[in-house]
């Protein structure tokens, strides 16, 4: 699906110009960048065994199907440091997303002075989330610890989370899966390989090639 931004839109461009600005920041360990995504996956359960693969033969599966309902996918990767960890969760609430931010800061990096969070404008990635979810301390405690960036509507192609996401997609997402536990199984195997071979994500975007290659998004100032 593409995504068609807008034409001459200083808002559109002071947002995108922010991405990139963070994305070539020193690695920092004490401040280290995280993007975050999140996507849904259709559980299927099969109605008749698959055939076993044979000479010549592949393994076989029925065209009939069960749907049994659907998870949501929390991704969250440190491009810079090779590491990421998705949750694989019942839902997508504000509630689910606020403790997904507290496992970030106090699990992942409890040593951490601030994270900063690049991610897209979906109406649960908020700071009221929090609030909804824990007590105003807890909140303002989580809140100290971040910096929050975020990715410019119609400009989602700017969250290198979403590359993750497609990675994760075609390795370890592209056949029937039948409930929730065999998926979080998956991704954990997925997730443990790929961390433990450190993979990176080489970001080349530069504020420079937008205001070359997307020059016709800048509004015309009047000087």
């Amino acid at each position: 699906m593409w995504c068609i931004p807008p034409e001459q839109n200083a808002e559109f461009v002071c947002a995108m110009e922010n991405v990139p600005e963070v994305y070539h920041r020193r690695y920092d360990p004490k401040r280290p960048m995280v993007c975050m995504d999140e996507t849904s996956k259709q559980l299927v359960k099969e109605t008749r065994v698959p055939q076993p693969p044979g000479p010549g033969r592949p393994q076989r599966f029925d065209y009939e199907y069960e749907r049994n309902g659907t998870a949501n996918l929390f991704m969250f990767c440190e491009p810079l440091a090779g590491r990421r960890r998705v949750a694989v969760t019942d839902r997508r609430t504000r509630c689910d997303w606020a403790e997904q931010i507290r496992v970030l800061l106090d699990v992942q990096y409890p040593r951490a002075e601030r994270v900063t969070l690049v991610m897209g404008n979906l109406n649960t990635h908020s700071l009221a989330s929090l609030y909804e979810a824990f007590d105003p301390a807890e909140a303002r405690r989580l809140i100290d610890r971040l910096e929050l960036v975020y990715t410019p509507k119609h400009g989602s192609w700017l969250n290198m989370a979403e590359i993750e996401l497609s990675v994760l997609s075609r390795q370890c997402m592209g056949g029937r899966v039948p409930d929730q536990a065999a998926l979080a199984a998956s991704v954990e195997r997925w997730q443990k390989d790929r961390n433990a071979n450190r993979a990176t994500i080489d970001w080349q975007f530069t504020t420079a090639d937008a205001r070359i290659k997307l020059y016709r998004l800048y509004p015309q100032t009047q000087a």
